[in-house]
């Protein structure tokens, strides 16, 4: 079978990062990237996301996914945002100059908005409402800020935090961070769209990408470490950055 290269970078958060994950392996960029390569793709993968980083952290992630000359990313983020009080409108608006600075290099974007964070163990019972209001806020910004920029949106926040909010397994010791098992299920959400995406950019002339439900879409054809960056090389597998 014949593969089709593909430069894969994530970028983002700790959920992109992988903390939380038992190894290098389990975490959320590897899971894509294998999942990718069975469906036909040679998978050249860069983990460029930093844990803590909120949206206005993605400008350094984005000059380097530029020079990479990535095809596809996936930006994960938000969570920090929720967590330090980020006015929505600021953190969609750092989201909003980054994809404009992948979109502008030719690179393909799935953005994942913000999870959750009223499931989150230690939120106490009588804050979830408010928190998840404030979870679903920054979503929409985030995905209206995505369609603009021409980015496929993952909206598997929901279908994640159902599992979440009743499968205290899918967290890591931490109660913070998913475990391996956690992200698995985040992989299994988020392949559809990434796949679509990927599919999308190999066969240009099929027309838009056929996005999953509740997902939105975007195409440009063409191409397009900070602290903490992992990369692998063809077939997924992971180097630790210099």
């Amino acid at each position: 079978m014949t593969r089709t290269p593909l430069r894969l970078a994530l970028l983002g958060d700790s959920l992109a990062y992988g903390s939380g994950a038992a190894g290098p392996g389990d975490a959320l960029g590897p899971r894509l990237a294998a999942a990718l390569t069975d469906a036909g793709y040679d998978v050249d993968l860069s983990v460029l996301a930093v844990p803590g980083a909120v949206s206005r952290d993605l400008a350094a992630q984005v000059r380097r996914a530029v020079s990479l000359e990535i095809d596809l990313a996936v930006v994960v983020v938000g969570a920090n945002d929720l967590a330090r009080l980020v006015p929505p409108a600021q953190a969609a608006a750092a989201l909003a100059s980054a994809l404009a600075a992948l979109r502008a290099a030719g690179t393909d974007v799935v953005v994942v908005p913000a999870p959750d964070m009223s499931t989150v163990p230690w939120v106490p019972p009588a804050l979830r409402p408010v928190v998840q209001g404030a979870s679903r806020l920054l979503q929409r910004e985030q995905a209206a800020v995505a369609r603009a920029h021409g980015a496929m949106v993952a909206a598997v926040a929901d279908a994640v935090a159902a599992a979440f909010g009743t499968e205290p397994a899918l967290f890591s010791a931490d109660r913070f961070h998913p475990s391996s098992a956690g992200y698995a299920h985040i992989a299994q959400a988020l392949l559809p769209h990434v796949v679509a995406a990927a599919h999308a950019r190999r066969d240009p002339a099929g027309g838009p990408p056929s996005s999953p439900p509740l997902a939105g879409s975007g195409r440009d054809p063409g191409r397009g470490h900070d602290h903490g960056a992992v990369t692998t090389g063809p077939a997924g597998r992971v180097l630790t950055a210099p």
